[in-house]
C-alpha cells in the first residue's frame, strides 16, 4: 500500500494560513520535534484543531505511542490522549465522529490488549470504546473508512468477510459496530488475477451514494475498473459509467461541492 512519511505531511501544512506566510512553505509554528518514528498513513483533524494520526509508528517525539496518537495544533504530542498499548498492527485509516469518537481501521488484531480485528472505535481520550463491538471483525486489512450522516460506517479494504458474513472488500457497519445487513454488495469486488484486489478509498456523496476506488476490475459481476459508484444499499449504480476505467490503482478520492470527483493513484489514463 502507499506509504506517506510524516515529514511529507508536514511540508504541506504551510498553506498560507498565516497573515504573511508564503503559500506552500513550511509552517514553522508546527513543530513535531522528532516526529513519528515510522510511517504515518492517516490523519483526521478535530474541530478544536487537534490532529489524530495513525500508521506504523511506535513512538512520537520519543514518547511511546503504538500506531495511533493525537497532536496538539502546534505539532506537539497531546498527552491527554492515551491509547495505552495501542494497536498491535498498522493503522491505515481514521474517521472522526461528530461526538469526538474515532473510528480506526488497519491490520491490527487488538487494541490496548482487547481483541479487535482490523476495526475499532476509540473514545475521545484514546481509550477503546467497548460499546462498539465488531464481533470477529474483518478477516483482512481495512484500508478506508467513511462516516454516513446517520452514523453508519462504510469500510473497504482487502477483507472478504466481516464477523463471519461474506462481504468482499466493501461493507457497512451500524453505529454499534455490527454488520448492517441492509447493505448488500452482492459478490462485491472481484479477486481473480495475479494481483490482490482491494478497495483503498471511499467517499460519500450528499445523496448517500458511495464512490469507491482501488484495484479491481468488476463489482458484483459488472465490469468496473478501479472506480465505481454504489447506491446506498450497496448495489452498483449503473448510471455512473467510467467506460473503460483506469489503467492503474485509485488510492484517494474527494468530492467537490459541485459533485465532481477528484481521484488520485497510479493510473496514467482512462
Amino acid at each position: 500500500m502507499m506509504k506517506y512519511k510524516l515529514l511529507l505531511l508536514l511540508l504541506l501544512l504551510g498553506t498560507g494560513l498565516g497573515l504573511h506566510a508564503q503559500p506552500g512553505t513550511l509552517d514553522t509554528a508546527f513543530d513535531p520535534g522528532l516526529g513519528a518514528d515510522n510511517d504515518v498513513f492517516t490523519t483526521a483533524i478535530q474541530p478544536d484543531g487537534k490532529i489524530i494520526i495513525g500508521g506504523q509508528f511506535t513512538a512520537y517525539n520519543g514518547t511511546t505511542r503504538n500506531r495511533v496518537a493525537r497532536l496538539n495544533a502546534d505539532g506537539t504530542l497531546d498527552t491527554a490522549f492515551d491509547p495505552g498499548s495501542g494497536a498491535n498492527g498498522i493503522v491505515q485509516t481514521s474517521a472522526l465522529q461528530p461526538d469526538g469518537k474515532i473510528i480506526i481501521g488497519g491490520e491490527f488484531t487488538s487494541y490496548n490488549g482487547t481483541p479487535r480485528n482490523r476495526v475499532a472505535r476509540l473514545n475521545a481520550d484514546g481509550s477503546l470504546d467497548t460499546a462498539f463491538d465488531p464481533g470477529s471483525g474483518a478477516n483482512n486489512t481495512v484500508l478506508t473508512s467513511a462516516l454516513q450522516s446517520d452514523g453508519k460506517i462504510i469500510i473497504g479494504g482487502a477483507f472478504t468477510s466481516f464477523n463471519g458474513t461474506a462481504h468482499r472488500r466493501i461493507t457497512r457497519l451500524n453505529a454499534d459496530g455490527s454488520l448492517d445487513t441492509s447493505f448488500d454488495p452482492g459478490s462485491g469486488v472481484n479477486q481473480p488475477g495475479f494481483f490482490p484486489k482491494f478497495v483503498a478509498t471511499t467517499a460519500i456523496q450528499s445523496d448517500g451514494k458511495i464512490i469507491i476506488g482501488g484495484r479491481f476490475t468488476t463489482y458484483d459481476g459488472t465490469n468496473r475498473i478501479s472506480i465505481a459508484r454504489l447506491n446506498s444499499d450497496g448495489s452498483l449504480d449503473t448510471s455512473f459509467n467510467p467506460a473503460g476505467g483506469l489503467n492503474g490503482t485509485v488510492f484517494t478520492t474527494a468530492i467537490q461541492p459541485d459533485g465532481k470527483i477528484i481521484i488520485g493513484g497510479t493510473f496514467t489514463s482512462q
